[in-house]
Formats: structure tokens, sequence, C-alpha cells
């Protein structure tokens, strides 16, 4: 199951939250979203667990206060293809 992490602190690392999901399993490709013209971490991201771990750690995840914010943790839903930006 693929999770989505917001609200996270700008100076987290992948290891950082393969700890935080430690006691509920195992999490695997981590990706943390950067702004491509700056590089800057833009605060969220995502990882993947198994469904059985995935449920119970989002549970306990969401809204808990991890290094000073409060984290929103949830399954991840594909929003789909965007339309076309219009050219004016």
């Amino acid at each position: 199951m693929r999770i989505y992490l917001g609200n996270l602190p700008p100076d987290v690392t992948a290891d950082d939250i393969r700890g935080l999901f430690a006691p509920h399993g195992t999490a695997t490709d981590i990706e943390l979203i950067t702004d491509p013209q700056t590089g800057q971490p833009r605060g969220f991201g995502f990882a993947t667990m198994a469904a059985d771990e995935a449920g119970p750690a989002i549970a306990e995840l969401d809204g808990c206060d991890w290094r000073g914010h409060t984290l929103r943790v949830n399954e991840s839903y594909d929003r789909g293809a965007r339309p076309p930006r219009r050219s004016w």
C-alpha cells in the first residue's frame, strides 16, 4: 500500500521515515518530494508498506506530533491524469 506523508519537517530523510514506521513494519520505496527548481523539500512524501502493516501505522501516526510537526498520514490515491493547461 502506498502511504501519503504530509507536513514533514524540512530536514527529514528517508532513514528518518523508516525509523518512524519501524514499530509498525517495514517502509520501502520512500520518496520525499522536492521543488524541482530550488531542490528544497516540499514537506510531503510517500512510502510503501504491506497492506496489513499500513492500516495500523496510518491509524496511529495520522495527527501525531513528530519533531514539532503534526503529521498527516493516509492512504495515497492516484489523482489521475490532469487536464491540459490552457494557453491564453
